[in-house]
């Protein structure tokens, strides 16, 4: 027999990312934790929480660059929309402060300075 059937009991494997319920590979991260040498050994809790941690930050960017395509009455997601999403929102500046994104432009900023000054009413004659 091919495929994913063990050789005994015929049980299908189930990955690591399924038993965790997670969508990130938690086989991928934990390869990619070995290869790098960040430690001479890896935990099997490990590449599970940092596949967690990964996808908890995807999602969170990924809904707020979402809302912030809808602001602009988009349907597709593009870089301006992913640095509009970081730059206002509270924490992920903190995470992402040095990090340049391609196409993301700047926020949208006028020094109060460079406003034109409002008219006050004591400059207008009183209507009677």
């Amino acid at each position: 027999m091919a495929g994913k059937t063990g050789g005994r009991g015929g049980k299908k494997s189930v990955s690591r990312s399924s038993k965790a319920g997670l969508q990130f590979p938690v086989g991928r991260v934990a390869r990619y934790l070995k290869k790098g040498k960040y430690a001479d050994r890896v935990g099997a809790g490990a590449p599970v929480y940092l596949a967690a941690v990964l996808e908890y930050l995807c999602a969170e960017v990924l809904e707020l660059a979402g809302n912030a395509a809808r602001d602009n009455k988009k349907t597709r997601i593009v870089p301006r929309h992913v640095q509009l999403a970081i730059r206002n929102d509270e924490e992920l500046p903190k995470l992402l402060g040095s990090v340049t994104i391609a196409n993301g432009g700047v926020l949208p900023n006028i020094h109060p300075v460079l406003l034109p000054k409002k008219s006050s009413n004591k400059d207008k004659t009183p209507r009677i």
